[in-house]
């Protein structure tokens, strides 16, 4: 089916005009957080050769180790020990159900997860680290022109209800940050973490929800209803729900954190309610942990 020529032009526009909102809320969240005097704890901060591995998209011709690729058909790069500890790569939710808040007074899911995602990227850039997105899309690269890739990407939706996290090209021994509400299969999660372990791939897992979620106010005649509309549940007696809700809530938690236990992920939770600023600064110093736990 041949796109609308009308409604795409549409939808970039709507694209493009998130995109100053959401790249000026981030530098401010992320201005508004102290570093202190050394910035992040790296792990690995000498020159010495770590491994060669495939160039990728979004690679310098210079970093082409030419000796190295002339021994077959595929280019290599050759990657020290500095470039792989400062390496970080970001996952965000982008699913429908990320679109969800229960009052006018709250950001969506998507629109905090994405804010606290990108000011999390300003602040590992202005520390010198390569941010980039899972997958093959956006590898890790430094610099301001980084940054704003990472918002036009941000700013896109998918029209699923629930999007897996991305586990494609993991950077061996480098970092990682997933932010979702994670209502999808948990199958999903536990692959990607599972993959990023085999990879000695640590990071950090924010689990990021709506307060209606965490409390199920719901009373009497209610309609659920998914974000993307192909899911429809009604009921004339919500609160017989609430027990049952909650049990599986606190069990998706509770598989969270055995997940994130096993392959030595950090686990934290954010309500939209909550403040974004100590959000950022947690997901800061549990970075810093990571690199901890390695060291």
């Amino acid at each position: 089916m041949t796109p609308n020529p009308i409604t795409l032009r549409q939808t970039a526009e709507d694209q493009a005009a998130r995109l100053p909102a959401l790249l000026a809320h981030a530098e401010h969240l992320a201005g508004a957080v102290l570093l202190g005097d050394h910035g992040r704890r790296r792990a690995g901060t000498g020159d010495d050769f770590w491994q060669y591995r495939p160039a990728q998209i979004g690679d310098s011709r210079r970093m082409i180790d030419h000796r190295r690729s002339a021994m077959g058909d595929t280019q290599f790069v050759r990657e020290r020990e500095w470039q792989i500890a400062q390496s970080v790569m970001l996952w965000c939710d982008q699913g429908a159900s990320m679109r969800f808040a229960s009052a006018d007074t709250l950001p969506t899911k998507s629109e905090r997860a994405r804010v606290l995602t990108l000011a999390l990227a300003i602040l590992l850039v202005r520390g010198g680290e390569r941010v980039g997105l899972t997958g093959i899309s956006l590898p890790p690269r430094r610099g301001r022109m980084q940054v704003i890739r990472l918002a036009e990407m941000l700013s896109e939706d998918s029209d699923d209800d629930y999007s897996p996290p991305e586990h494609r090209a993991m950077i061996p021994h480098a970092q990682a940050v997933f932010v979702s509400d994670f209502m999808g299969d948990i199958a999903d999660v536990q692959l990607a973490l599972t993959k990023a372990a085999d990879r000695g791939v640590r990071g950090v897992l924010l689990h990021v929800l709506d307060p209606s979620e965490e409390a199920f106010p719901f009373r009497g005649r209610t309609i659920f209803e998914s974000v993307g509309g192909t899911l429809r549940h009604e009921t004339l007696k919500a609160n017989d729900l609430r027990n049952r809700y909650l049990e599986r809530l606190a069990a998706r938690k509770a598989e969270l954190r055995h997940l994130c236990g096993l392959t030595g992920w950090q686990y934290g939770e954010h309500h939209t309610d909550s403040s974004a600023q100590s959000a950022l600064l947690w997901l800061y110093r549990a970075m810093d942990r990571t690199v901890a736990v390695r060291g």
